[in-house]
């Protein structure tokens, strides 16, 4: 136990000594801060001025050209000077199907950015508004959403006044002022909510999630890096005439450990720090965050116990990459799905998955941030499994990184390395 200390403490002075880490270590901070910072800036401040897009429009209804464009587009340019919306009509003539090919041939010229055509029975309900576009750029997409916006709202008006219904009515009727107030324990500690609030509830089980991806995806490559850069160097020979080679492996994955857990904790507090700062309300448990530490170090020696084993078999880091591509496709998968995950906590979905091993921590985190009310026999099955599942990819692992270590030139292959996991 002595000797796996000392690896630990050896491991973990060398790692942090190094500038890359310090550096990493520091500006992360300064990193989520800038982007919260620059984040609300962006939010609250002013889109830039950009080209005008010019909109043809046929109208076959005859009634709602002149609506939009004195009215919903009309205001639009007014408040927006800078990004102009330029309307003008492309009358049907006798033949419409003539003049619709007119519409794209104009838009493939490039004479036009948007083509409309609106159809006869569009203020009966039966009709439709078709919006053509030809390669339409980027930087214009969501003005071409606010072109079909606006177009809807000329038709909305004109079927006001059909119905003899007035517009500034509607509106008046339609709107509908909310306040959002999250009691607190206290009788006075009530808070107006935010839409930053909602966010925040919304992102913080996410945070949690991707902290643990981080801390232990981030701290894995630094053990493969280790392991390979001292087989390389023969260093790895010297180590083991001191120690065993399941000491040395276990030395360096509690060493590294001990690094993720202290690197994540400042990268929690400092994205808590800035929240806070920004005036958002979040809320962390003492409850969650030991939930936390538990499946943090359980789910990181998981992994770094098979990048042990991947890193013993390999002499570059190069190689190192094709083996831990199926490892990271399944790491990767709660991040693509932790919308649902969120939206429905005890699902089947979130129930399956938090019971499959090298996903259970970020899972169940997610689940836990999440608020749901989850049974305390699952959590602890969950706590258990993974308790199961750790010895026995570290029983895998010694087995091949006893072998694997001292063994150079070409990369063993699977056959080989199922009997190292047979010998005793």
């Amino acid at each position: 136990m002595r000797k796996i200390l000392k690896i630990a403490q050896r491991e973990f002075a060398e790692t942090v000594k190094t500038k890359t880490f310090i550096l990493g270590l520091v500006m992360v901070p300064f990193i989520i801060g800038g982007i919260i910072f620059f984040t609300s800036r962006i939010s609250h401040g002013k889109s830039g001025p950009r080209p005008p897009i010019n909109v043809a429009v046929t109208d076959l209804s005859s009634e709602i050209f002149a609506e939009a464009k004195n009215g919903s587009f009309y205001n639009y340019n007014k408040s927006n000077p800078d990004r102009q919306i330029l309307i003008h009509d492309l009358p049907a003539g006798e033949d419409p199907n003539a003049i619709e090919n007119e519409g794209r041939n104009q838009l493939r010229q490039g004479r036009l950015d948007v083509y409309m055509l609106v159809d006869k029975e569009i203020l009966r309900g039966s009709g439709e508004i078709h919006v053509y576009t030809y390669k339409p750029k980027p930087s214009n997409v969501d003005l071409l959403w606010t072109v079909e916006n606006l177009f809807r709202n000329a038709v909305v008006n004109q079927r006001y006044k059909l119905q003899n219904l007035s517009a500034e009515l509607m509106d008046k009727l339609r709107n509908v002022a909310i306040e959002r107030v999250e009691i607190g324990s206290g009788e006075r500690e009530d808070r107006v909510q935010s839409e930053g609030d909602r966010a925040a509830k919304m992102m913080v089980p996410f945070f949690f999630m991707y902290l643990i991806f981080m801390g232990i995806v981030g701290m894995g490559q630094h053990l493969i890096s280790s392991v390979i850069e001292e087989k390389s160097s023969r260093v790895i020979e010297v180590l083991l005439s001191a120690v065993s080679p399941f000491q040395l492996m276990v030395g360096k994955i509690a060493g590294l450990a001990g690094i993720g857990l202290t690197v994540v904790s400042l990268w929690a507090g400092a994205a808590y720090i800035a929240a806070r700062w920004q005036g958002l309300s979040v809320e962390i448990t003492g409850e969650l965050m030991l939930y936390f530490v538990v499946y943090y170090i359980l789910g990181f020696l998981l992994f770094s116990s098979l990048l042990a084993g991947i890193g013993s078999i390999c002499n570059t880091i190069k190689e190192t990459q094709g083996l831990m591509m199926p490892i990271m496709m399944v790491f990767i998968i709660p991040l693509l799905a932790w919308l649902k995950l969120v939206q429905d906590p005890n699902g089947t979905l979130a129930r399956v998955l938090s019971f499959v091993p090298p996903m259970t921590p970020m899972v169940m985190i997610l689940r836990l941030a999440a608020g749901s009310e989850i049974w305390i026999g699952e959590i602890l099955a969950s706590i258990v499994l993974l308790g199961i599942t750790v010895p026995v990819a570290m029983w895998a692992a010694a087995k091949i990184f006893r072998t694997g270590i001292l063994m150079y030139g070409k990369r063993p292959g699977l056959r080989e390395v199922a009997r190292w996991l047979k010998q005793r």
